[in-house]
């Protein structure tokens, strides 16, 4: 009998040909069982990928050697589009639930296939170019739980919701990594039943995963060898794997020597989780058609560079405040402030290079990719409503970027988006009278916009804690903002250490520096030093004061 392992699975138990196919009638028995057990809807988590396409195969087999009678509990069929896919992948997912829903309607499976997108307000790009968020990073990973958990959860939610509980069908196996395989092994202690397990993250929902112990070649071989059943083609996604394959050969494994390309990944082409999508860079490398996904790979390896992009970031966090932290370069300490949101300049510069990509990715795709949208009107719409309503920038920038890159009028959906008092008229006056001072033009916008948006209120109820919040965040130039935070580090530090005499000397220069005089400035450095800088705020009431 012909063998079929893999040389990263040496310790698994191995199967043969005839041995799996014996496994796969008792999986189908299982199935069934569990299938016509109670009237509880089953959800089936799928991406187009091998693993999720056997575990649906499986399934939707099984169900469909049941008798008409016995087919009345829902299967659910859900993938999320998170909106970064790769495009060809995408594609391909889309048409197989479209192929999908013929199929079930045709052959009278009670399969409901659902394509799940994040909120608007959740999605990428609105994080990233729209409120600023740096590109997602290991210990600042805002993407996953945005753009797939919370999607596939909230379906999952309204399932119980209607029904009291539901069975989550995923087509996870412990070979995948060691990690997997421990988090895998973990479950199985609170198992109800074979294979079912409580969901950690949702009550009243069940897990079951029936390709739990298969190995890569068995995947395929299902794939390969059982055709599927909804008319979508294996051997198409056999032939995507292999393309994605960086030596261009995904062959089916028949002894310990043979190497499968079942650890090829399709995820998103904007992962900075990675160093590079290599899946994409291999299908543009071995077919010289794909050739118009480059302008993609461009944007991941020039802009979304995580690892050099402190320039491109504000001094300050989201919310305005500096905070500290200890940063060890080269076997010194050193205290430096805590890198926010990208800058106003980096956000429209990411933007433009994202236009410009999907106008180029339209001219040169296939016929049947010319539609593409690398990023909604809906999320350009939310974008450009963060900048001018949360970020108060009411030069408003985007359509001006929009029509300059696609030669096209932006047309905004959201009513009344282009009634304002404020625009890129005043914006051009306030500079000039800022004269490059970049946080007294923040700060003077930000005032300017936060009346502007009391000013229709019958009760102005809050607008004095709102400019407050305006000079607390944006009155001080970079200097003076880190050298109080330095102060203020060092106040706490003394606190905790009872030493009364260094907080008494660090609260008398916390009061004197505002009444400090400025020195010339240096001739060579037009950039204020730190013990010298005067904040708007202090100029302010110091011009109260001299008044009285």
């Amino acid at each position: 009998m012909t063998e079929a392992q893999q040389p990263e699975n040496k310790g698994q138990q191995t199967r043969t040909v005839a041995e799996l196919v014996e496994y796969i009638q008792a999986l189908t028995t299982e199935i069934q069982e569990l299938y016509c057990l109670d009237a509880i809807p089953w959800v089936v988590g799928y991406s187009g990928g091998k693993d999720s396409t056997a575990t649906l195969q499986l399934i939707w087999n099984a169900i469909s050697g049941l008798p008409l009678e016995k087919r009345t509990k829902s299967i659910h069929v859900i993938t999320t589009d998170t909106g970064v896919e790769n495009p060809y992948v995408a594609a391909w997912v889309r048409n197989s639930l479209k192929q999908m829903k013929i199929a079930a309607h045709e052959q009278q499976m009670p399969v409901q296939p659902h394509l799940l997108q994040p909120e608007v307000k959740q999605t990428y790009w609105v994080g990233l170019i729209g409120k600023g968020y740096p590109a997602p990073r290991h210990k600042f990973r805002w993407c996953t739980e945005r753009l797939k958990i919370e999607p596939s959860n909230l379906f999952i939610r309204n399932v119980i919701r209607a029904s009291g509980e539901t069975i989550v069908v995923l087509g996870t196996r412990k070979t995948e990594s060691t990690n997997r395989a421990a988090i895998m092994a973990k479950r199985e202690i609170g198992r109800v039943r074979e294979r079912l397990s409580p969901n950690p993250s949702l009550v009243n929902s069940l897990l079951y995963t029936p390709i739990e112990d298969w190995r890569t070649d068995e995947v395929w071989l299902y794939l390969m060898q059982w055709e599927n059943p909804w008319g979508y083609s294996n051997k198409d996604l056999f032939a995507m794997y292999r393309g994605a394959t960086a030596d261009n050969e995904c062959p089916l494994v028949v002894d310990t020597s043979t190497p499968s390309c079942g650890s090829s990944r399709f995820g998103c082409w904007v992962c900075t989780l990675v160093n590079s999508d290599r899946s994409m860079q291999a299908m543009i490398q071995n077919d010289e058609e794909k050739e118009w996904l480059q302008p993609l790979i461009d944007i991941r390896l020039e802009e979304l560079d995580i690892d050099n992009d402190r320039e491109k970031r504000d001094f300050r966090r989201i919310w305005g405040e500096v905070q500290l932290f200890e940063r060890n370069l080269d076997g010194e300490i050193s205290i430096e402030p805590i890198p926010g949101p990208y800058v106003k300049s980096w956000r429209e510069h990411l933007l433009r290079r994202l236009l410009e990509a999907q106008t180029k990715i339209r001219q040169t795709a296939p016929e049947n990719m010319r539609d593409i949208h690398l990023i909604s009107l809906e999320e350009l719409s939310e974008i450009r409503r963060i900048w001018l309503e949360e970020k108060h920038e009411f030069d408003d920038s985007l359509p001006r970027i929009y029509q300059e890159v696609t030669g096209e009028e932006f047309k905004d959906p959201r009513p009344g988006a282009d009634l304002s008092l404020l625009g890129s008229d005043e914006w051009s006056v306030l500079e000039e009278i800022c004269e490059d001072d970049e946080m007294h033009l923040e700060l003077m916008a930000k005032l300017l916009d936060t009346e502007r948006q009391f000013r229709k209120m019958s009760r102005r109820i809050g607008i004095y804690e709102s400019l407050e919040k305006c000079f607390a965040t944006s009155s001080r130039s970079k200097d003076e903002a880190v050298r109080n935070a330095h102060l203020k580090r060092d106040l706490k530090t003394a606190v905790e250490q009872g030493d009364i005499e260094k907080v008494k000397q660090l609260t008398l220069a916390d009061f004197s520096a505002p009444n400090e005089q400025p020195s010339q400035p240096d001739t060579q450095n037009t950039s204020k030093s730190a013990d010298n800088a005067k904040t708007w705020s202090n100029m302010k009431f110091k011009k109260k004061q001299t008044k009285a």
